[in-house]
């Protein structure tokens, strides 16, 4: 029998997400609705296919999106936003305005590193 978590592991283990680099582009992104792979692909420019392929698998394994395949000749696969993907979405659209309102802050903050780091 596998070892219980404590509640404390049990409760940081919940409140962990695996963000990938693409894990809110992909939320804001179906925010619009119902979107298939390579409309996703093809509005978020640039993101690998593995990398898009995987981090739909895990919004769909922690339950923000769902998947629906349907049986048609090409295949069809649709991904949509759950409930709880809608609850994220308005926290990725919170950090989306935070990170477009402190640009120049993050920018500078940047180069003043860069400048004396290295």
């Amino acid at each position: 029998m596998p070892n219980a978590l404590s509640a404390a592991e049990a409760d940081a283990d919940l409140l962990v997400l695996r963000p990938s680099k693409w894990t809110l582009v992909v939320i804001v992104q179906l925010r619009a609705g119902t979107m298939r792979f390579n409309e996703l692909r093809r509005n978020m420019g640039g993101v690998p296919q593995k990398s898009l392929s995987q981090t739909l698998r895990e919004l769909e394994r922690d339950g923000f999106v769902t998947r629906t395949a349907y049986a048609t000749i090409p295949p069809r696969v649709d991904y949509d936003l759950t409930d709880l993907g809608r609850e994220l979405l308005v926290l990725a659209e919170q950090f989306q305005h935070f990170a477009l309102r402190n640009r120049q802050a993050v920018e500078e903050a940047r180069r003043l590193f860069d400048a004396t780091t290295g």
